[in-house]
């Protein structure tokens, strides 16, 4: 099994934090990982992604020109990286923040409003938790109780955002699921 993601937004919306909590959950699972971010100078707002490689085998490179998943969290990031995922694969698009649909017919699209979803749930800043959730529940990847269960170390500093984040990754595996059953 080899599984490759790419997380991609804007700078400071968690993008490589999202792949980073991936990458930890997998290496405790015991897993083979690769995590490589990229962001450009401009840092807060500007092009953030990074690229998840998880297998159960050692990985012979890093570097996915190709990836099987993208989650785009924002317009300029589905329009770059649509056409770079593979046939079979799927995308995940944060719809809170994308009016457009995937243009390609031989993918899968997923909607998920992940903004929205962490401002009703009172985490402004949760989006990114809401995709992590919602791209665990599409591809099993990892497993969830892994990914909570890294939260309060991940949060030391600041204890009081370990729940909110929790809440925020189990409300994106709950509109994953109802949007795979729509789709399949």
């Amino acid at each position: 099994m080899q599984r490759e993601v790419k997380f991609a937004g804007f700078g400071g919306q968690g993008i490589l934090s999202a792949g980073h909590f991936l990458a930890n959950a997998a290496l405790e699972e015991g897993k083979e990982v690769a995590w490589v971010p990229s962001y450009g100078p401009e840092m807060r707002g500007g092009t953030a992604y990074c690229t998840v490689v998880i297998a159960d085998h050692p990985i012979g490179s890093p570097i996915v020109n190709n990836p099987a998943d993208l989650v785009a969290m924002n317009r300029p990031s589905l329009e770059k990286f649509e056409p770079t995922v593979r046939e079979g694969g799927f995308i995940l698009v944060n719809s809170s923040l994308i009016p457009d649909r995937v243009k390609r017919k031989d993918v899968t699209e997923i909607l998920i409003p992940a903004n929205d979803t962490a401002i009703e749930l009172g985490n402004n800043k949760g989006a990114n938790m809401v995709a992590l959730g919602a791209y665990i529940a599409c591809t099993g990847v990892v497993k969830l109780d892994t990914v909570v269960a890294l939260m309060p170390e991940a949060f030391a500093r600041k204890p009081q955002f370990v729940e909110a984040n929790i809440a925020c990754i189990r409300q994106g595996v709950k509109l994953a699921k109802q949007s795979l059953e729509a789709v399949l």
